[in-house]
């Protein structure tokens, strides 16, 4: 080993010991430790959709209904439900013993108070709600939901897998106004959030609930059994990807959840290590326009940004090995049902020339486009420089702010000119089971101040996005969807900018049990020594 790679395995290690000497002095004996892709500083999976929050939502919160890994919704908190003849009831009965984190029973009142904070959050929650008419609670453990109108997307909505996640909380926390982020952590899932040991920027601990109920099921996607089998998480915070995967060498941490790729060849050398590819529906890198402000409140300045781009060069630059990614113009992911290259014609391969004579066209007055750069995830951080370089050859004038991961996420919710601290463009990942269809994917809402950061506002497509979800014909569906595509391209909602792929990387001669499904679940593993 060079000097310089036992000068880093000696920081992994010194980094590692100092989190761990926050917390006990003695760890249980089995205790799981792992690097992930960013530290935790938000704790609110509805407020923001973040993936580390989802992946910190999904260790201390339940859901009602999940979706399996061949993505069919199963109930997870629900016993048993039925819909009325006329498809405008649903009435919901939850199992038997379950129980919040503080000893308390898990009620009815809880979950429709939880309904309605996340469907005023998320793009497919808020769809939901606007064809619901009434909740009641029918007794402790059953409620109904009554539609205005038949929509055949309520038990999909329910059990949507990833940002925002439609967590159930208590009644207390749940009637937290959904603009502001909850203060009580308590859950009702298969780990307890040890808030007492949480220090941001070093480490995060959750303990098994041991009171927690699970379902008889095998564990499959995001459904079935959540059989904790060791005693204790410990999310280590490591910034440097270098030294994280260091640590995982040494055998300092378990896991690396976002090793970078140039370091693959490092990891495969270690016959101890191995890669858990758990999400392999994949990944698709996005970039958001805001809407709301100059310059990208002009929709023919969206449509000359998006002719610029280029996908593959945001794919070259940040994966680099073809192996790990695709080119794909399709929003509803490349393979899948809804998948179309409609709409996206002469948009997102590069054209310069096209872009500069839109952006004259559209008078376009030199305004400075504030691009924000997240510089502490490695999986972004090349993709900012990328979109810099290709709109300055397109006559943009760009200004790249870089901050790390989670500064970013509390700017992008600041809807004020960039004057005020807001924002032009982000980019960003969603996994794909999160845009798989007009209403999941929280991009494709165009429904003004409720929409996802970037704020679109478009009757037109709206009206698309509420006809697709009325639809029960497949066939009528995937036309409807086409629709959607075109009019997304159209208005330049968004810009897709390709799928990548990217396992886990892991220590095998620990860990095993792991769950296929878009986040990194802690249920089910098992691992060897303390």
């Amino acid at each position: 080993m060079t000097l310089k790679g036992i000068v880093r395995r000696g920081l992994a290690a010194i980094v590692v010991a100092a989190a761990l000497a926050l917390g006990p002095t003695a760890a249980p004996a089995q205790t799981i430790r792992a690097v992930m892709h960013s530290d935790l500083k938000i704790l609110d999976p509805i407020w923001a959709t973040a993936y580390i929050i989802r992946n910190h939502g999904y260790m201390i919160y339940d859901t009602l209904f999940a979706l399996d890994e061949k993505g069919q919704p199963q109930p997870q908190m629900v016993d048993h439900w039925k819909v009325s003849e006329d498809k405008l009831t649903y009435i919901f009965t939850l199992r038997d013993g379950l129980k919040w984190h503080d000893g308390l029973p898990v009620t009815a009142e809880d979950c429709i108070a939880s309904i309605k904070r996340w469907g005023a959050r998320d793009a497919m929650g808020q769809k939901l709600m606007g064809f619901i008419g009434e909740f009641k609670a029918i007794d402790e453990k059953t409620f109904s939901l009554t539609l205005k109108q038949p929509y055949g997307l309520v038990i999909l909505s329910l059990a949507k897998p990833s940002s925002n996640v439609p967590f159930m909380m208590p009644k207390r926390v749940a009637d937290t106004p959904p603009d502001q982020q909850i203060s009580d952590f308590t859950g009702s899932g298969p780990f307890v959030f040890k808030k007492d040991e949480w220090k941001p920027g070093e480490k995060v601990v959750y303990e098994r609930f041991k009171d927690y109920k699970p379902r008889q099921e095998a564990p499959s996607g995001t459904a079935g059994a959540k059989v904790v089998k060791v005693d204790r998480v410990e999310w280590i915070a490591i910034p440097d990807a270098q030294t994280a995967v260091n640590a995982l060498l040494a055998g300092e941490v378990d896991l690396v959840e976002d090793p970078p790729f140039e370091l693959f060849p490092l990891l495969k050398a270690d016959k101890n290590v191995g890669f858990a590819n758990v999400n392999t529906l994949g990944n698709e890198f996005t970039l958001r326009l805001n809407h709301a402000v100059p310059p990208f409140d002009n929709p023919k300045i969206r449509r000359a940004a998006l002719m610029a781009l280029d996908q593959i060069d945001f794919l070259q630059a940040q994966v680099g090995d073809a192996e790990y990614y695709k080119e794909c113009r399709a929003m509803f992911v490349c393979g899948s049902t809804f998948a179309t290259d409609k709409g996206s014609e002469g948009l997102l391969q590069g054209n310069a020339a096209g872009a500069r004579k839109l952006l004259q066209e559209a008078g376009y007055d030199g305004t400075p486009i504030l691009l924000m750069h997240s510089t502490d995830l490695s999986v972004l951080t090349n993709l900012a420089p990328v979109a810099k370089q290709l709109w300055e050859r397109a006559g943009f004038k760009v200004n790249m702010v870089d901050m790390d991961w989670q500064s970013l996420v509390a700017r992008r919710a600041k809807r004020v000119p960039v004057a005020e601290g807001g924002w032009n463009v982000f980019i960003t990942s969603w996994v794909a089971a999160d845009v798989l269809n007009p209403i999941s994917s929280a991009f494709i809402a165009a429904n003004c101040e409720k929409a996802a950061p970037g704020w679109p506002c478009d009757a037109t497509l709206e009206k698309l996005r509420d006809a697709f979800a009325r639809e029960t014909d497949p066939a009528k569906q995937k036309a409807l969807a086409v629709q959607v595509q075109e009019r997304a391209y159209e208005i330049a909602a968004y810009a897709p900018l390709g799928l990548w792929y990217k396992p886990m990387a892991y220590r095998k001669d620990r860990l095993a049990g792991f769950v296929n499904a878009p986040a990194p679940l802690f249920w089910n593993l098992t691992k060897k020594g303390g």
